[in-house]
């Protein structure tokens, strides 16, 4: 039995948005010794906004990648009992994130993982879309290539109505206005799409529309964070 702990701990998805935070990452954060991160420059100036008098040089720090010699080093964190923190670039560790692969490994070491709640904009634009709640899949991102993309999104939309089911995708940033083209392009008039850009900003907008809708009126998406989801159903 490994005698390490992991805490996973969330990021805001706007880096202003710290407010609303629990006061549980914090209290884990006070516990670590040991950071792996996905991007070292915004997680210590994240960590830095929840807790003024840290010391950032006082903690050991491992950007995630996919290198044997990272993972060898997070398990030799483990057998030495520290107590490691693992911070998204925004978001949840491990959910559409590189950090998923260290928390293999921590349970395949049987250590003691605790998540902690936090934003996760998967959730939050679930619940802000009117959409189903009780039976709904995250694709991650579409294929690049237009033809794979627009077969996808077509393939989405019939198990979406066959199943009765939500279905949750994102796109990098730069390329966003091509997806929401692509799916008025792919999707019939009457199929339901939210847009839900910039969670958590002061610019946050969720809008749940018909494709007609859409394709009279599409907003500026262009290196804006978004999250999409296209429902069929009932």
């Amino acid at each position: 039995m490994a005698n390490g702990t992991v805490h996973l701990i969330p990021a805001p998805l706007h880096e202003e948005a710290v407010s609303g935070l629990p006061p549980a990452i914090l209290e884990a954060v006070k516990t670590c010794s040991v950071f792996f991160v996905e991007n070292e420059r915004t997680a210590r100036r994240f960590l830095k906004k929840i807790w003024k008098e840290m010391v950032i040089d006082d903690y050991t720090w491992f950007t995630i990648s996919e290198e044997p010699a990272l993972k060898q080093s997070f398990r030799n964190a483990i057998k030495d009992g520290k107590t490691i923190g693992i911070i998204s670039e925004a978001g949840c560790p491990g959910v559409a994130d590189p950090g998923q692969a260290l928390v293999a490994i921590a349970q395949e070491m049987k250590a003691l993982v605790k998540p902690i709640v936090g934003p996760n904009s998967i959730l939050l634009a679930l619940m802000a879309s009117g959409m189903n709640g009780q039976q709904f899949r995250f694709a991650g991102y579409l294929p690049i290539d237009n033809g794979q993309r627009m077969k996808t999104l077509k393939d989405m939309e019939a198990l979406s109505a066959r199943e009765n089911s939500t279905q949750i995708f994102i796109e990098t940033p730069y390329r966003n206005n091509q997806l929401l083209e692509a799916i008025c392009t792919a999707c019939k008039p009457q199929t339901k799409v939210c847009v839900a850009v910039d969670l958590t900003a002061a610019t946050e907008s969720i809008l749940t529309r018909s494709v007609a809708e859409w394709k009279q009126t599409k907003p500026e998406l262009h290196k804006r964070p978004a999250i999409f989801l296209l429902y069929a159903g009932i």
